[in-house]
């Protein structure tokens, strides 16, 4: 009787040694899965800001080029960056009915009144046209694909090394009137796809 009271303790105690343990074990599988996502959340939100961030650079640096930035550079470049690293929501937008309507009443104010169309809509225009008219291949393979960020990378590279070449140096590229932004903006451009063919390469 002893003996199987014994036997009976022992295996009780092993029995909820057992669950303690398997429940640490659970603490730290769960721990491990809340930092990982905390960690990869973190990631995909850097990426979607870096998205907007370079978007709205483009879209600056689009502008200044119309009004007072008067570069030889070939800033129309910037048209296709904007295509590809434009944010979902905004892409999707313009895509639609609003962007449709958009590039018609560009295109019919540019056909009948050429004399009303100022200059400077005229990139934007191309966007708004090329946002509505570009096939999915372009609309929604590449631009979500790594070609797409190649492309982004190559426009970026190009505007950045034609921009310092055309100032004179790196130095003065920071030193000369609004080159600081300038320079910034066209920085930016090279900080999402850089950032995300890291992370695909990952």
């Amino acid at each position: 009787m002893g003996r199987m009271d014994y036997l009976a303790m022992k295996t009780e105690a092993d029995m909820t040694a057992s669950v303690g343990s398997d429940m640490e074990e659970l603490k730290i599988a769960a721990r491990k899965l809340v930092n990982d996502a905390v960690m990869l959340g973190g990631l995909s939100f850097g990426t979607s800001f870096l998205k907007w961030i370079a978007s709205f650079s483009a879209i600056y640096l689009l502008i200044l080029d119309r009004t007072n930035w008067r570069t030889n550079m070939l800033t129309a470049l910037l048209v296709p960056y904007i295509l590809f690293s434009l944010p979902g929501v905004i892409f999707h937008f313009l895509r639609g009915d609003v962007g449709k309507w958009i590039a018609f009443i560009a295109v019919v104010i540019r056909l009948f009144f050429p004399r009303h169309f100022p200059d400077w809509l005229e990139m934007p225009g191309s966007l708004i046209l090329l946002l509505v008219v570009a096939p999915n291949l372009f609309a929604y393979t590449i631009r979500g694909h790594w070609m797409g960020l190649v492309i982004c990378l190559f426009i970026g590279c190009y505007l950045l090394q034609e921009h310092i070449r055309a100032s004179g140096g790196f130095r003065n590229s920071f030193t000369q009137s609004r080159g600081v932004s300038n320079t910034l903006g066209i920085i930016l451009l090279l900080v999402f796809p850089v950032w995300s063919l890291i992370l695909r390469a990952s």
